[in-house]
């Protein structure tokens, strides 16, 4: 009986509960579910914002890597600039220079150039400047090239004048001068300071003058003739003899020149005194070689080539011989000058722990060829890379008027040049895209910032060309 009571008592506890503390729990329950469902999704939300970002970080990381590999690849950066170079020349709207004027000049020979193209470039061909040239181009001209990416130089006018100087001695103006005409110098020497484009000048000062028909006598390394091969010092004239540099000097002679020489009939009949050859020694009982009656100045030339004993004794004759030729105009330039007024390479033992250096102007080729003090037309370049040094204002076997300050780019050169550059994609070429590499070439180059490339170089050539690309 008491079982069954107890039964009952359970069942309706079971069935008939208290509703409010269930109702209670339910309540907390769903607000905690609530609450807690907001800020999971928050959270979520946060997370993909950060996850995208990090992720377009690492995408701009990557490309930019990507840019610098390819910037660091240079056959790739040359092959795309050729090929958009390539494209530019079809579009003559391009070669524009400062103030709107044309970039390149319309003149097709030297002879052509007048004051109107000065602040201009003149296109040239290599095989044409090898062929003019043959002797070698200068080490910037070559460098120029290379890195503008074109064979052009620029007319400036200390060059004409210069090509002026030597034009009317050969075809004096009709008319008296008035005293507005500088004075016309035979002999010149170009100083100045360094990469103002000396060497560059005299090229094409030969350039011209073969174009007209001179017999131009060209050594664009007259530190050659200082420096390397054998030496030895000749009893019979006291000078010291470099065989191997005659022979090549004669040599570079006949490359141009060939055409002129075989119509030149050589004036001087004395024999041509031998030395040591190359590796041979002396000849025995022979210390001269005739000349055959007729010869020209081609046949000289080819005595020094064949007989090394002759080599430095027809060097020395043919400058004699080329004073004497009236039927054209012969013209002496020489670039490296500095370098026969100063020691040369070689030297001679004076006791068993004493050693002299022996002067360019001991040299028997050098002797030759380097006075000025003449009525021939002459012109030599100092180079600054060769190291001389400074020399002396006043230089022995040089007229005190000869020597003239060869002037860095003027203002409105260097705006050319900047704009010549900006043509030849080498302000800011390195951009990879095509839309964006214009875009940003032309808002990087402005005259503000040539202007800052000008005056930081101060007009060097060499300097401008290198910091060209670093505009920004």
């Amino acid at each position: 009986m008491l079982r069954a009571i107890l039964r009952a008592a359970t069942a309706d506890s079971r069935t008939a509960p208290d509703r409010s503390i269930p109702a209670v729990i339910v309540s907390s329950k769903l607000s905690s579910l609530n609450y807690s469902s907001s800020t999971s999704t928050k959270s979520s939300l946060t997370k993909a914002k950060k996850s995208k970002q990090k992720a377009a970080a690492q995408s701009e990381e990557a490309s930019a890597a990507a840019a610098d590999d390819d910037f660091s690849d240079p056959l790739g950066d040359e092959a795309a600039r050729n090929r958009r170079l390539a494209e530019d020349d079809k579009d003559p709207s391009l070669d524009v220079g400062p103030n709107g004027r044309a970039l390149f000049t319309s003149a097709t020979a030297i002879s052509q150039l007048s004051r109107k193209d000065t602040c201009a470039y003149m296109k040239f061909s290599t095989e044409a400047l090898n062929e003019v040239l043959p002797e070698g181009l200068p080490a910037g001209m070559v460098k120029e090239f290379e890195d503008s990416r074109r064979c052009a130089l620029l007319v400036r006018q200390s060059f004409l004048d210069l090509r002026d100087n030597f034009r009317r001695i050969v075809d004096p103006p009709l008319r008296p001068s008035d005293g507005k005409c500088p004075k016309v110098l035979k002999q010149i020497v170009l100083d100045g300071p360094v990469s103002c484009g000396k060497s560059i000048a005299l090229a094409m000062l030969v350039h011209w003058a073969r174009d007209e028909g001179w017999l131009v006598f060209y050594v664009p390394k007259g530190r050659d003739w200082t420096h390397g091969g054998f030496f030895y010092q000749n009893p019979e004239t006291g000078f010291w003899d470099t065989p191997v540099q005659a022979a090549s000097i004669l040599q570079d002679f006949l490359k141009r020149n060939e055409s002129h020489l075989k119509q030149l009939t050589c004036q001087i009949s004395d024999p041509i005194p031998l030395g040591e050859g190359v590796g041979v020694g002396w000849m025995k009982g022979v210390d001269s070689m005739a000349m055959p009656e007729g010869s020209t100045l081609y046949d000289l030339a080819q005595m020094g080539i064949r007989h090394t004993h002759a080599a430095v004794g027809v060097v020395v004759r043919l400058r004699k011989e080329l004073s004497l030729v009236k039927d054209i105009p012969v013209l002496i330039a020489v670039d490296q000058y500095n370098c026969w007024f100063t020691f040369s390479d070689y030297g001679e033992a004076v006791t068993v722990r004493s050693w002299r250096p022996i002067h360019a102007k001991e040299l028997a080729t050098v002797n030759a060829f380097r006075s000025m003090m003449h009525d021939d037309m002459m012109v030599g370049a100092f180079s600054h890379s060769t190291a001389v040094g400074k020399l002396r204002q006043e230089l022995p076997d040089v007229p005190k008027d000869a020597r003239i300050n060869f002037p860095r780019y003027s203002f409105d050169e260097a705006a050319t040049v900047s704009y010549y550059y900006l043509r030849q994609r080498l302000v800011c070429w390195e951009v990879f895209s095509e839309e964006k590499q214009r875009l940003v070439r032309r808002e990087v180059f402005s005259d503000e910032n040539w202007k800052k490339v000008y005056y930081l170089s101060n007009g060097n050539g060499t300097e401008m060309r290198w910091l060209a690309p670093l505009m920004r």
